[in-house]
């Protein structure tokens, strides 16, 4: 299964989780091309990955998680993987359901990694975001997506090859997703566990938010000419 799969991870500032989330990744599918994108780290990211990695993007600056996957995910269509899949550094995507989303691929052309809302970890304030967000992209996409903002993913190369995204930073992850879909490509969802508590997240409410916000917008806009 690991033949031709690809692993993108984006990291900002996350020496203290990344090769934990990479050890675990390379026990649950051994074999597969791991990528990490350093993306500005001002701590020890780089050097933490780099044992575990097989490859690391270095940006010298801050750019955005939505940069920091398209060139992750350059490195890994460049290198011919058949299969891409994109989880956080952080721990909250956890890596032995790598192979449940590569399997679902036999029937959809994107598996994304579903977080359960109702009695877990996630935290009130996400959960209603989660909930919002993902009913207005599923209206958008014209397909369910039972979480919008689960950057949890597997993706066939044919999609990450047609579909262009727009933006830089976690509306990326909204664009790509939106324009997939209206382009005929199939989504699933994947119920993965909800892992929030001894983590951070780089999501700022305001900005992010406005910034998905004006995503959704040019969609509808696009999807209505």
């Amino acid at each position: 299964m690991s033949a031709g799969l690809a692993c993108v991870i984006p990291a900002f500032d996350a020496a203290p989780t990344v090769a934990v989330v990479l050890a675990r990744l390379r026990a649950a599918v051994p074999g597969a091309t791991v990528i990490v994108v350093d993306d500005g780290s001002r701590d020890g990211t780089a050097s933490a990955a780099v044992a575990g990695a097989d490859v690391v993007v270095r940006h010298g600056a801050n750019r955005g998680k939505g940069a920091a996957l398209r060139s992750g995910i350059r490195a890994a269509l460049e290198r011919g993987a058949e299969v891409v899949v994109t989880l956080d550094a952080d721990a909250q995507h956890p890596p032995e359901y790598v192979p449940a989303l590569v399997e679902s691929l036999r029937d959809a052309d994107i598996a994304i990694g579903a977080r359960q809302r109702a009695g877990t970890a996630m935290p009130p304030q996400r959960r209603l975001s989660n909930w919002m967000s993902s009913a207005v992209v599923s209206v958008l996409a014209g397909q369910r997506v039972e979480d919008s903002q689960s950057g949890f993913r597997a993706f066939r190369r044919s999609v990450l090859v047609d579909v262009e995204p727009l933006g830089d930073r976690f509306d990326l992850e909204t664009d790509l997703l939106v324009r997939a879909a209206r382009a005929g490509y199939r989504v699933a969802s994947v119920p993965v566990p909800t892992v929030y508590a001894g983590t951070g997240s780089h999501f700022r409410p305001v900005r992010d938010t406005a910034l998905l916000v004006q995503a959704m917008v040019r969609l509808g806009f696009a999807g209505s000419r």
